[in-house]
């Protein structure tokens, strides 16, 4: 079976050339469908610049990536922004809902983007995601009347709209309180496996690493080891 999300020997440097940063030293990996995969590690090792680089917003400076099996490394920027949207979902910290838009609303914007559905399949598609996301009665109200974990439920069901093969979340409960964070992470999980998705995400919460089915500890730029938890 292809791998949804596969990288090898990613390099990223930041800054000037005088004070440049190696952010990413040789990082390496490979994802399955159906599997949760949890980044950790000290703040400023390199986790977040991973994710962005994984979800095509940065290039590497070497390396190499496939997605879905394609090699996305000789792209042009207007290919990659339609891979991005196409195959890949974003989970935030911050929800980054539009507030005076709907739920509804909020889930169609990555469809109207890619502009392949009419509006009335985007709306039933929406109204599919929120209802497995447990928002179906509240696809009308507008984002900024949920709570903090339904905002972030409709950020998840947005993150689903486009059919995507991976999903990658950068401390997608990190704004919530714990028994919020349980049930968004329980939710992410159950989606991934339901809908066969790989899930990158970066967690400084213990409990979520745990509850994962691969661990990558990160340290200064490198991957130190890989493992079960």
């Amino acid at each position: 079976m292809t791998a949804p999300l596969r990288c090898a020997a990613i390099e990223r440097y930041l800054g000037e050339e005088e004070a440049r940063v190696h952010v990413l030293r040789g990082v390496s990996l490979e994802m399955q469908a159906g599997t949760v995969h949890a980044v950790v590690g000290p703040s400023g090792c390199g986790k977040s610049t991973l994710l962005y680089v994984l979800g095509l917003l940065d290039r590497p400076d070497a390396g190499q990536i496939w997605l879905d099996g394609a090699d996305v490394a000789g792209l042009n920027d207007n290919e990659l922004t339609q891979r991005r949207n196409e195959q890949i979902g974003f989970v935030f910290q911050f929800h980054f809902l539009m507030h005076e838009f709907t739920a509804e609303e909020n889930v169609m914007m990555p469809m109207r983007r890619l502009g392949r559905l009419s509006r009335r399949a985007m709306r039933e598609r929406a109204g599919h995601l929120l209802e497995l996301v447990g928002l179906a009665d509240k696809r009308q109200r507008p984002s900024q009347h949920l709570s903090g974990g339904e905002q972030q439920r409709v950020a998840i069901a947005r993150a689903l709209a486009n059919d995507p093969v991976v999903l990658l979340a950068d401390e997608p409960t990190g704004n919530l309180d714990t028994a919020n964070a349980e049930r968004v992470f329980e939710l992410l999980t159950t989606l991934v496996q339901r809908e066969q998705k790989a899930l990158l995400l970066v967690t400084h919460n213990p409990a979520i690493a745990a509850a994962s089915n691969c661990v990558h500890d990160m340290k200064d730029g490198v991957i130190t080891r890989s493992h079960a938890p």
